[in-house]
Order: structure tokens, then sequence, then C-alpha cells
């Protein structure tokens, strides 16, 4: 056979050239798909190889000698003669994972290769790495297989619902839920008990709902996962919420606020005490702006410290804290214990009662700079809201700053604007941009704030005083080609004041 190596070659000399440059960037070899899918990601890392094509030449890259000398076998195996390229750790490190997970997505195939005799027995708990199947249960490599997918996707949540005949795996992209394949009913119970291994759950325990939470990594990502259960008449539903902590972290300009809206929530953010309030629905993006706030704070001058529910990204130069319900680390007395610590910023995940909105409130008015969250149609509910947890008018007025609202639409594809091609699976959408609102507390919304007055009014004040709302900030997206005038009908509420369409 052409090409074929000869059974008697054996290399004499390790072909790595002293003194050499290991090569930085590998992004111009072409990974050998053979390869990929002879080779287990374990003996690509324990020897730091790759077989790639180079300007037409078949080359082995590798790390050092003990790469080289894999030469003669990854030879036989491939059966083409191998130069040898020599590569620094740090690239080869980044381009096995990028190879390994762009193997294209294989969870039908174990779907398909499913053993009806796998057996709980089997489930043992693992903290591999996701992209290396060897040895596994079937089971275990397609739960695996569906939480890689789901990464490479982009997916923020995935869900294993149940029917009466089939299961159905979906993952919720952009906001919207899309359906990627049926699993055999006959390995539901095998896959949820896999799942709740993995968040450390009562596989036992199916008649009531359950929560568990776990790590894996998927190559050079780590992933939080964060596991609910809950049982149906079709047995357990399984909804698992992912948290990539290798995503970019969003500074303030990448969010999409107007200029002037981006000009006055960084002045308001940077004010020595006071409550910035952000605003909106589970899912809005509130924590993404509270995290792009934190970072332009310097941490390196203020003691800032968080209480989180979950902590999403590590900060450097940031104290925070994770809020534990179970163990009774609640908000309120996290809240507590943090003003003990000296703190100059302080970021509270969200006021969910009087107690947490109370503390918030009296540290932002002895001297400290507080950020947190509420659960508001608009920024101007924000007032109505803390007035209904029991909060003193007076109290309200002369402690926000401001409140930001906002919402998350779909993102026009760039590549297509919309009419739909292979980089946005033909959606005509690709990520998500945020709609703004943001009201600034001014003399004359103090007054409002103290005379109890309602939503409405204190909204119709600010925007005589210039606040752009919601729906307006989504029409300017529209004209600029960002969005659709669907996904901003979708999340925006329409009023008098309101842009016409």
């Amino acid at each position: 056979m052409a090409g074929e190596v000869e059974e008697t070659w054996k290399p004499t000399t390790l072909p790595l050239q002293k003194g050499s440059m290991p090569i930085d960037d590998l992004t111009a070899y072409q990974i050998n798909a053979e390869f990929l899918l002879k080779i287990p990601i374990w003996f690509a890392r324990k020897f730091q190889v790759l077989v790639a094509t180079h300007q037409g030449q078949n080359q082995l890259i590798v790390v050092d000698e003990a790469g080289a000398l894999q030469r003669d076998l990854l030879e036989r195996m491939m059966r083409r003669p191998l130069g040898v390229v020599q590569a620094s750790a740090a690239e080869m490190e980044r381009t096995i994972n990028r190879a390994y997970q762009s193997i294209n997505s294989q969870s039908q195939e174990q779907i398909e290769s499913l053993d009806e005799g796998t057996t709980v027995s089997d489930l043992l708990a693992s903290k591999e790495d996701l992209l290396d199947g060897r040895k596994q249960a079937p089971v275990i490599r397609l739960v695996n297989s569906i939480l890689s997918d789901a990464v490479k996707a982009g997916a923020s949540d995935v869900h294993i619902q149940p029917y009466e005949t089939q299961v159905v795996v979906r993952f919720r992209i952009d906001g919207y839920l899309v359906d990627q394949f049926t699993i055999p009913k006959s390995a539901q119970d095998e896959i949820s008990s896999r799942i709740k291994i993995l968040g450390k759950m009562d596989i036992a325990e199916k008649r009531l709902p359950q929560d568990g939470r776990a790590s894996v990594r998927i190559g050079d990502r780590v992933v939080d996962l964060r596991i609910a259960s809950l049982p149906t008449n079709f047995g357990e539903r399984v909804v698992i919420r992912l948290l990539d902590k290798s995503t970019k972290l969003f500074s303030l300009p990448e969010l999409g606020m107007p200029p002037d809206v981006l000009k006055q929530f960084a002045g308001l953010i940077s004010q020595e005490h006071g409550i910035v309030l952000v605003t909106g629905p589970t899912g809005s993006g509130k924590s993404t702006t509270l995290y792009a706030a934190l970072q332009r704070l310097d941490s390196k001058t203020k003691n800032v410290l968080t209480l989180e529910d979950p902590i999403e990204y590590e900060l450097e130069g940031i104290s925070q804290t994770q809020i534990n319900m179970k163990k009774g680390m609640t908000f309120a007395r996290g809240l507590r214990n943090i003003l003990r610590q000296d703190p100059d910023v302080i970021m509270v995940g969200e006021i969910r009662d009087h107690e947490t909105a109370e503390m918030a409130i009296q540290a932002a008015l002895t001297g400290h700079l507080v950020f947190s969250t509420l659960h508001t149609n608009d920024a101007a509910s924000a007032v109505t809201r803390l007035l209904d947890l029991g909060i003193e008018p007076f109290l309200i007025s002369s402690s926000v700053l401001g409140v930001l609202a906002q919402r998350l639409v779909r993102q026009t594809c760039q590549d297509c604007l919309g009419e739909g091609c292979l980089h946005c699976q033909k959606l005509g959408y690709r990520g998500r941009i945020g709609l703004f609102e943001l009201l600034v507390v001014s003399e004359e919304i103090r007054e409002k704030i103290q005379g109890q007055a309602n939503a409405s009014e204190i909204k119709q004040v600010a925007k005589m005083q210039g606040m752009i709302d919601l729906r307006a900030d989504g029409m300017d997206k529209i004209q600029r080609k960002l969005t659709t005038k669907e996904e901003v009908l979708r999340v925006s509420e329409s009023d008098s004041s309101s842009v016409a369409w």
C-alpha cells in the first residue's frame, strides 16, 4: 500500500533539533481526524503528541523526547511517515483540548449503543475529564457526551424531560429551549441516577424533589453544574444549569448599554455610598451586569465583598461568599457578618425579604456602596417593591442612587443579518444583547418616593428627565440591525408614553 511504513523501519536518532524554538501557535496545523478517532485523549496528554497536516506534510507534533519516542508507534497506526515538529507545552495543551472538543457530537451514537443491561452499579462517580471516554460504561459516556455537547453549543441549561414512551433532551440556547435528541425510555432511570450521582444526590429517593451540585472538567474548561430533579407522572425530570467558569467576563462597554446610560451608570457605581439596584426577571443578565460593575472597581484600594447564590465567576481581588440556605447562611445573615469585615463595597446577590432589604439600605446609609438585584418589571417598580417589603419611604429616597432595569434579546446573526446561515444554525440569531433602562434618583424623584407615588408616576418623571425606557432602547437596536422587532416586543412592555411602532 502506498505510503505504508516498512515493518523494519526504526528511528535511529531522536528527531528534535537542539536549540530550536518550540512553536507557540499551532492554528495553521490541521489536526488529523483519524488520529483523534484512533488515539484516546489520555494518550495524547500523557505523551503530549498530535498528528497534523501542515503545508501538505504529515507531522508529529511533540513537546519533548517522550513524545518523539512515540513516532514509530504512531507511524504504524497511521500507516504513513511523519515528520517531527516541536511545540510549547502550553500550546500543546490548548490544541489537544480544542481538537478533541471539535469532534462531531457522538451523543446520538451513544444513545443508539446503550446496553439495556447496564445497571446502577456501573455508574460510578468519576472526576475524569469528560472528553476522555476510555473504560466508561455506556450511560456514563452518554451523560458525558450530553454535557460536552451542551457546553460546546453554549447552552445555559440541559433538560432531561421524560414522556410516556421516550425521554427528550433539550438545551436552552440564547434563552430558547431546543430539542436535541431522544433517549430510549428503558435508559431513563440509569441516566437520572448517573446525573444524581454526579450531584451527590440520593439515587434511591425518586418521590421528592432534590438539588445537587457538581464540578466537571471538559477539556480546558471547568463547568459547575446545578442539578434539580422533580418527580413527574412519567418519572423524574432533571434540569442541569451550566456555569462555565472559563466563559469570558463582560466589561460594562460590552453589555450593549446606550452611551448615555453607560456614562450615568459608571458614575453611580463610582459613588462612595448608597445603593445601586439592577432589576429584571430570572435570566435577564443581572448577575453579568453586576460582575461587570465589580470589575470596574479598584479592588486594590477598596475592600470589596460579595454574597452570591451561586458564585458564578471568581473575581480577582474580591472576597466572595457562597449563600447556603440549608446551613442557615442566608443573605441577611451573611450581610450582617460582612459588615464586620470593614467593607467599602458590598454586592448582595438578591434582595428577597424585609430583613435583607433593611440591612442593605442601612449599610448604604452608613457609608458603604451596595449593589444588589430585585425581580421587578421596570426600574420604577423597584421603589414600590421595596415599599412592599416594609421599607420606609424616607429610607428608600435617601439611600437609592439609581435603578437599572434590563432584558436580554437574541442578537441578529451578523454573518447573515437575520436571514439564517450555517453560523447561526439557520435561526437568524446568534448570541444575545441587553436592553437597558436607567432611573437615576433625582431630587424630584426623591420627593415622589417620599410621597409614596406609584411606579407609573415615578417613571413619568424619570422619562421627562431624559430616561430611555426598555422599548426605546430596543427600537434603537432594531434600527442598528442588532435585533428584531419580534424580540423587543417579546421582552418589553408598552405604555402610553413609549415609542410608537
